[in-house]
Formats: C-alpha cells, sequence, structure tokens
C-alpha cells in the first residue's frame, strides 16, 4: 500500500481527506503542527506528502523547503490562499502541485493517484536510463539526478530536473506547455499550466548565465520551449 502523511492544522478537513484516501487504498497519517509534520516527513518513508501553508510552528513553505533540501518525495501543497505569489512561492520552492481550498475529496484523491504514478514512471525509466547527456558545458546524471554547468553542481527540485531532462533529450523539438505539463505532472486538465513558466523560470535562473538571454531552454512565441544544441 501507497503511505500518504497529510500535515493539516484542521483536523476535520485532515480527517476528512484521510477517508477518502483510506477509501482508495492508501495508508495515511496524519500532523497537525508543522514541527511534528517536518519531523515525520523526514523520518519516515512516504509515498506523496500534502502539505498545508498555514500551519503552527513551522509554516508549510519551511517544510516543503527542507523536505527538498534532503529527498525527492511528491508534495502537494494546499492552502486557502487564492494569491498567485503564494503558488509561484510554493511551487518555487519545490512543490509539485498547489490546489486551494475549498476542493472536492475527488480531486485531491485524482492529483495523488497522478502524481504517485508519474514519480513511479520516472523512477523506473531512469533505473533504464544510464547515460550522461552533455550539451554545451551543461551535464546532466539521469540515474543520480544531478546537474553540473560548466563542471559546477546546481541544484535542481525535482520538477525542473525533469523539465531540463525532457527537452535536452529531445534537443530541437519544441514543446508546448501543455505537453510538458503533461509529461511531468502526469496530468492534463487537473493543473494549471502556468506552473510550466514558473518552472522554466526558475531552471532558467540557476542553469543559464544570463536568464534573459538563454543559451540552453528558448522561447518560441506562442508556441512552447525547446532546447537549443
Amino acid at each position: 500500500m501507497k503511505k500518504v502523511l497529510i500535515i493539516e492544522d484542521e483536523l476535520s478537513i485532515a480527517e476528512l481527506e484521510r477517508d477518502y484516501l483510506e477509501i482508495n487504498g492508501f495508508l495515511v497519517d496524519i500532523e497537525v503542527d508543522g514541527e511534528t509534520g517536518l519531523s515525520a516527513a523526514l523520518n519516515k518513508n512516504y509515498n506523496l506528502i500534502i502539505l498545508d501553508v498555514m500551519l503552527p510552528k513551522v509554516d508549510g513553505f519551511e517544510i516543503c523547503r527542507q523536505i527538498r533540501n534532503g529527498m525527492d518525495v511528491p508534495i502537494l501543497m494546499v492552502s486557502a490562499k487564492k494569491e498567485d505569489i503564494d503558488k509561484i512561492r510554493g511551487l518555487g520552492l519545490g512543490a509539485d502541485d498547489y490546489i486551494t481550498k475549498p476542493f472536492s475529496p475527488g480531486e485531491l484523491v485524482a492529483r495523488v493517484k497522478a502524481h504517485i504514478a508519474r514519480y513511479e514512471r520516472l523512477i523506473r525509466g531512469t533505473k533504464d536510463q544510464n547515460e550522461i547527456i552533455e550539451i554545451k558545458g551543461l551535464s546532466i546524471y539521469p540515474t543520480s539526478r544531478r546537474v553540473y554547468v560548466n563542471g559546477n553542481e546546481v541544484i535542481l527540485t525535482a520538477k525542473e530536473f525533469d523539465i531540463l531532462t525532457i527537452l535536452a533529450l529531445n534537443p530541437n523539438k519544441v514543446f508546448s506547455k501543455d505537453n510538458i505539463f503533461e509529461k511531468v505532472w502526469g496530468m492534463d486538465s487537473l493543473g494549471d499550466i502556468g506552473t510550466v513558466t514558473v518552472h522554466i523560470r526558475k531552471l532558467r535562473e540557476k542553469i543559464e548565465v544570463d536568464p534573459s538571454n538563454p543559451k540552453y531552454i528558448e522561447t518560441i512565441w506562442g508556441v512552447g520551449y525547446r532546447f537549443e544544441m
């Protein structure tokens, strides 16, 4: 059985999420404050973490940051706030998805299933693909999921790495935002493709000498993105 950790201080909401997930075959733990939630996330093995933004003791953004510093588990952030800046901040810290309250339990379960399935496909794929990708001073190691620019390691989030690898494996091929979203997030109609733009911007900031004049990831206006050879 897949294990999910819910970090949510509103117990009634956490229990409703747990009930729907358990009906769908998941094992679920609940933590109601940021401190115990972070400890559970770092010290136990979960297939996915559902993380509320507003938490006592340690907020969801800090928890997301610390989890991403140590592991590559899918993170679904939840918030009552609808502001884009919160979504951008959460995704920038390495969250895989962001969902705004109120949401249907069915949508939550669908997103959880999609992210776990996508992550497992990715792990299986990298086990079979051991060749290093080297282009113009950029080195990508699919198995260890490490990236170097001119010999210096850059730290990418899971989604940033996935986007970079997909583009680099298909140089000069144009991918639309919808293409990238479906390949990386494993969903089509469930998510916000604006997420792709956020991740591309963050990725450029890490791998490009001049992000405003990129030499790796080119924007094809009105179409999408392509990796330049």
